[in-house]
């Protein structure tokens, strides 16, 4: 009802400045992005643990070294010798993974092209146009 009324006010807008109600403009091709933000951590927070004042930048080291597991995550992983044995797994299937030449788990997405909008849903979105996210809108020419 709302989104009814959202139109027929856009239409009537646009009737006012001599536009007839089913053009559309043709800049217009997507109704925006989405975008999707990873957390900043996933680490709950606690406030006894001390968190050091330096952060010094990533380098050539970090690749390499890994932190010793705690004793609890030793222990939550199962021990030593499953620790070992996961990793000799983990190790054999990198190893067949670039010995075959298998495509990656992960793979970068492809874009597809922007979407054909007819005349109705052009005028929806120059309706929900917002200039500061580079929305260009008629000016009523």
């Amino acid at each position: 009802m709302i989104a009814g009324l959202l139109l027929a006010n856009g239409a009537q807008a646009q009737q006012d400045r001599g536009e007839p109600a089913d053009s559309a403009d043709a800049r217009v091709t997507t109704l925006g992005e989405v975008r999707a933000l990873k957390p900043e951590d996933d680490v709950p927070l606690d406030l006894y643990r001390f968190k050091s004042p330096v952060q010094p930048e990533p380098n050539a080291f970090n690749r390499v070294w890994h932190e010793p597991p705690s004793l609890e995550e030793v222990g939550m992983r199962g021990g030593y010798l499953m620790m070992g044995i996961n990793y000799g797994i983990a190790k054999t299937a990198q190893g067949l993974h670039t010995l075959t030449r298998a495509p990656d788990p992960i793979q970068s997405a492809i874009a597809r092209p922007p979407p054909g909008l007819d005349a109705a849903q052009q005028r929806r979105a120059l309706q929900f146009c917002d200039p500061q996210q580079g929305c260009a809108a008629p000016t009523g020419d």
